[in-house]
Formats: structure tokens, sequence, C-alpha cells
């Protein structure tokens, strides 16, 4: 059931309608059958899976969370007879059997994601190996389901578990409000993955229709769907053009194809958001922010704080603390401080943590080394850049520029097109030709070539431009107005006639100018496939 299609549309209204028709206490409820709905309607089979994580989380965490309140209890009531030592034994067996049941359902579920995401990947390198060795012997490819948003609910669900590990919160005590925290289906296709402290005070309480949060929520709704129909698809085609056929279309024609794939992803990915975000407004469900006007970054590390910053924070949190201070990391501190020095020896923690962020991000995006060679390069480049440092400062003390306009305005340009740049393995899907085509684009493009023809024959017409053309200037005029607060809170200070205007507007534009397929059908979100 895609966000773009009637079906999908008339599912969400008609889930608004029964929402604040039925009883406050069946809300949630309500909520729970309706992702299971859309989640069925991607394939019954896919809903094993998604049951088997629901179902392990919910009771390893009430196991976790049982034995919190054991030990809890416990020392309270022998706190006077047992000594200090006594206390920190019975404290470390505790957490010994927290551990083993936290270490149960992380590989249980990622155990899960890895075979049917990964196991294909696998088999096609141990095929080339097979190959280089000279063997003739080939391992046959599995035919695996991917469920649906299997990335994005297994990484909701072991955040969860493992806060509850943590003890930062109690477990759920309901399997249906777990489950509906699981299967909220907003946020299935492309996130956000939300964390169950933010979300549970509204995801599980009762609401009354408030008509400024309705509205509030279908207009972004709106500006979503503009965004992903008039600009991100329309633009799908020049891409898929250009990437599609790398010998016609080289030299400058693979910048073009790089910015124009660095503006389709940002109007699909954020336009999906949007969506998300504005289905659960109208529910009365807060759901944070995913990004933060990431084109205006300064750096490709502020760039990543701005972009999927819930997939940031997951990696920060559960991957980048816990690799920094573990023991394999603190030995090879000292190891590195002794014979490497001190600053190289405080440092490397940070960057074998980072390398492993990076090297994690690249793989859960996609099973393919594209991916892999993606995120590595993210990785060293924030690492360079960091090292840098000192000579940036000393640049800025010597030439007076650091906050000046032109220079602010020159390190926005370099970060889109340093992020682009890195985009383009996730274009071209090809390591050894993603490298060619870069070359290619540095040594042999002339702007001459941009008058030759090929840029009419993208399968986009003069009026395709001028509507891409404008669609953008209103995307970076509504990110500009952003900086100062809510487009749609300053929108609903205005007189009611310009506020209707720009609303209908948008609609009508939406409607008229968006790009349909056959049957004005319309093409899956990019981060489905993730």
């Amino acid at each position: 059931m895609l966000f773009t299609s009637y079906t999908f549309i008339g599912f969400v209204f008609l889930l608004f309608a029964l929402y604040y028709t039925v009883p406050a206490r069946w809300q949630w409820r309500l909520l729970l059958a309706a992702g299971y709905v859309f989640y069925l309607a991607s394939g019954w089979k896919n809903c094993v899976f998604i049951l088997v994580t629901t179902v392990s989380t919910y009771v390893l965490a009430r196991r976790i969370g049982a034995y919190h309140m054991q030990q809890e209890s416990y020392l309270k009531e022998h706190k006077k007879e047992m000594s200090r030592e006594q206390r920190k034994d019975y404290k470390a067996g505790i957490k010994r059997r927290q551990r083993r049941l936290l270490l149960a359902g992380l590989l249980l579920n990622f155990g899960i994601l890895a075979v049917l995401k990964y196991t294909n990947f696998a088999i096609h390198n141990v095929n080339l190996l097979l190959s280089a060795a000279g063997s003739a012997r080939q391992v046959p490819t599995a035919d695996l389901l991917l469920p649906l948003g299997i990335s994005f609910y297994t990484f909701i669900t072991m955040g969860y578990l493992i806060d509850v590990y943590r003890a930062k919160y109690p477990a759920e005590q309901s399997l249906g409000k777990l489950a509906l925290f699981v299967s909220f289906f907003p946020q299935l296709v492309q996130g956000p993955i939300n964390r169950f402290d933010d979300m549970k005070e509204t995801l599980f309480s009762p609401h009354k229709p408030d008509r400024q949060e309705i509205a509030f929520g279908l207009e972004r709704m709106l500006w979503g769907y503009f965004k992903k129909l008039v600009i991100a698809d329309r633009m799908l085609t020049g891409v898929t053009a250009i990437v599609g056929d790398p010998q016609t279309y080289g030299g400058i024609y693979v910048f073009v194809g790089m910015m124009f794939y660095a503006l389709q992803l940002y109007a699909d990915f954020t336009g999906g958001i949007d969506i998300t975000i504005g289905i659960a407004q109208v529910l009365g469900i807060r759901v944070k922010e995913n990004f933060l006007r990431p084109y205006f970054s300064k750096n490709i590390a502020e760039y990543w704080r701005r972009w999927h910053i819930s997939l940031g924070s997951w990696f920060t949190e559960y991957i980048f603390y816990p690799v920094s201070v573990c023991q394999p990391m603190l030995n090879l501190s000292r190891f590195s401080r002794k014979h490497l020095g001190d600053y190289v020896g405080k440092r490397m923690p940070v960057y074998m943590a980072s390398l492993a962020v990076w090297f994690t991000t690249g793989i859960w995006h996609g099973a393919s080394w594209n991916f892999v060679v993606w995120g590595l390069l993210n990785g060293l480049i924030i690492i360079l850049s960091q090292e840098c440092e000192p000579l940036y400062a000393r640049f800025h003390r010597r030439f007076h520029v650091d906050g000046t306009f032109g220079y602010r305005l020159f390190q926005v340009v370099r970060t889109v097109l340093l992020m682009s740049s890195l985009r383009m393995l996730d274009c071209y899907r090809d390591v050894p030709l993603t490298f060619r085509m870069f070359g290619d684009m540095l040594l042999h493009s002339r702007p001459s070539q941009l008058f030759d023809g090929r840029l009419m024959s993208l399968g986009l017409t003069a009026a395709d431009y001028g509507v891409l053309t404008a669609g953008t200037v209103v995307l970076v005029g509504a990110s500009l107005l952003g900086r100062k607060g809510s487009v749609r809170e300053m929108l609903s200070r205005k007189p009611a006639a310009v506020r209707w205007a720009a609303v209908y507007g948008l609609f009508l534009c939406t409607l008229v100018l968006g790009a349909y397929g056959v049957g004005y059908d319309s093409s899956q979100f990019i981060y489905n496939q993730f």
C-alpha cells in the first residue's frame, strides 16, 4: 500500500474518521488494528517476522525488567545484613542474567535481519572468491523475502530492549501497546526510528479532535505529497536516464545527474517523513523531526546531525558510545599511547568507533559494496576534517573570513557538492563504475555539452524543467522561512484569504503537476528498499 496510492489515502482518511468516532479508550487499539491491516497489505507472510520480533522483545524486556525490580526489592529488604561486597556480587549476578537475555534478543532479531537482508550478499561474495580461485562451482542464491520496514522496526525494538536493560524506563506491561509502538504504520515505510519514551505518552493516550492540530497535520501531509509527486518523481525520470546509460551521459551530465539525485533524494525522503509526521499530528501523536535543513550545513559532520536524525542518534547511542568505551578499545588506546603517542592513543577509540558506525550505516542502507564504501568514505572524511581543525583555525585567524556571508555560502556549497559526490555510489550502485564516472566528470566536463541536445533527451520536457525549477525555488524558500520558525504557524497568523490561497494553491499544484505513472500510479519511496 504505497503512501501515494489512492488506496492509502482512502485508508488514512477512513482511519481519521473512525479514530475520533470510537470511544477514546479504543483509539490505541484501532491504531494497532490499522497497523496490521497496512502491514498485511504487503503480504501476510511479512507479519510472521514482525510478530516474532514484537513477542520476543516483549517477553525478554518483561523478564529484564522483572530482574530490575527483584534487585531493588531484595537489596532494600536485606540492606542492613549485606556487606558492600555482597551487594556488589548480587548486582553482578543480576546483571549477567539480564545481559544473557539482552544478547538473546539482539542475536535473534538482528539475526533475522541479517539472514533475510544479507544472505545473498554473502553468497555473491563467496562466488566471487570461488571464481577468483579458478573454481567453476557456484553457490546458488536464496529466494528470501525482505519484509516491509524490517530494518526500521528491528532498530526500533532493539533500541527499546537496550533501554529497558539500561533501566532507562520500565518494560511495557501490555503486549498490545508494545505491538502498536512497533507496528505504528506511518513509520514502517521509512521511519523515523522512534524511541519508546518519546512516543508512549501521546501514542497510547486518548485524544479529542483539535482543529488546529488536524489542520497543521493535513498541511504537513500536503507538503510531503507536493515534494514527492511534483519534484522527486519528476526528477526520477532524469536521474534514471543518466544513470542507466553511462556511455551516453558522461562528462558534465554526470554532474547533472549527481545534482538531480541530490534534489530527488531530499524531496523523496523528506516528503515521506512529512506525510508520516502529518498523519501522526492529525491523530494527536507527536513524532520527532527527522530532518533539519541538512543542505544548509557547513560541513559533513553537521550534515549528518541534520539528515535522518533518528538513525544518526540510534547509531551514536547504541554503537558509537558502547564501542568507544568497551574493554578492547581501552586496551587499544593504552597500546597506542605506548607505541604511537598520547594524542593517537586518545583518539584511537574515537576513530575505530566512528568507522564501526559508518560501516554499519553503509551496510544498513543496502547489502552491496557500494553502500559499504559510501559509509566508510563518510567516516574517513569526517575523521580527516576533525584532524584538520587546527589548520582551519589558523586559516580563519589569518584571513578573518569565518562568519562572513561569502565564506558560509562557500561552506554550504562545498558540503552539498561533497555529499552529492558520495551519493554517486548510491546512483550507479557499482564501485568501479562510480569512480570511473566521477573521473569522467572531473576530466571531461564542458559547459557546451549542455547544449548538444542530450539534456532534452532525458525524458523531461521544457515544461518539466520549468516545474522543477519553480518547485525547487518553493522548496528553498520554505527552508529559509523555516529558519525563523514553523511555516505553518506563520501561515496560521495570516488573513484567512492568504491561508486558503496558499493551501489550495499547493493542493492544485500537487494534483495537476504531480508526476504519475500508468493509471496515475507513482513510484515507491527510495528509503522503502532499506
